[in-house]
């Protein structure tokens, strides 16, 4: 059963997100406090995390940027405001998706369901939930990576992109199954979003940067030594 933190100070709109993943059998926690909400993702092992921007004592992004520095549970935004600028501090902060309201309880959980279910991408495929490879060490579970004992943040997009190429290793993946498969296909924009990610996934491999190979026009691959 998956649990999800909800973060909300409207009491009305707290209680509905509320009964609407309970009726879809999540387990659920409710804040409305940002304090309080961030004290119950530390002692709460949570698989989704939805977050308001305007919260009394500590604001929705102060918490995602707190929680990034620990844990790549999925977050999903919920704000009032609606311009450019608030979603792009949220992306920047690493949130997973965002919502506006006023919206519909429906689509939030079809978005929350989407994205742990990319997070579970072939999940009857992993034997293991740990691949290891000249000393690099990858926690599938736990959404953890190692480089020579280690650990190496990655973004939630870039592990996804790792644990994808992982489980197809020594297989070519286009840009287009890459974006299909993680960003979903309702998504319109460049595919060169991709690039950038693989760009910062390698930064932070480090000394095993080597291990995710260019096919050129193509795509990319995970050849294991």
């Amino acid at each position: 059963m998956y649990k999800v933190l909800i973060i909300e100070d409207d009491e009305r709109i707290g209680n509905l997100i509320k009964d609407y993943f309970s009726k879809e059998g999540f387990q659920v926690i409710l804040e409305a406090d940002g304090i309080e909400g961030y004290a119950a993702f530390n002692s709460n092992s949570v698989n989704l995390i939805i977050l308001d921007v305007m919260l009394p004592s500590l604001d929705g992004f102060s918490i995602a940027k707190r929680i990034r520095k620990k844990s790549n549970v999925p977050i999903i935004m919920v704000t009032a405001r609606s311009d450019d600028e608030d979603q792009l501090m949220g992306y920047e902060f690493k949130v997973d998706d965002y919502i506006t309201k006023p919206f519909n309880p429906e689509i939030l959980i079809a978005k929350a369901k989407n994205l742990l279910e990319r997070l579970q991408l072939y999940k009857e495929k992993d034997n293991e939930d740990i691949f290891e490879t000249s000393d690099l060490k990858v926690d599938f579970l736990k959404r953890r990576v190692f480089i020579e004992n280690e650990e190496s943040i990655l973004e939630p997009k870039q592990f996804d992109i790792l644990k994808y190429l992982i489980l197809n290793k020594n297989k070519v993946i286009s840009r287009e199954e890459l974006l299909n498969k993680l960003w979903g296909y309702d998504y319109f924009g460049s595919d060169r979003v991709v690039d950038t990610q693989i760009r910062k996934l390698r930064k932070n491999l480090g000394s095993k940067a080597y291990l995710i190979k260019t096919v050129f026009s193509v795509g990319y691959s995970f050849e294991e030594e």
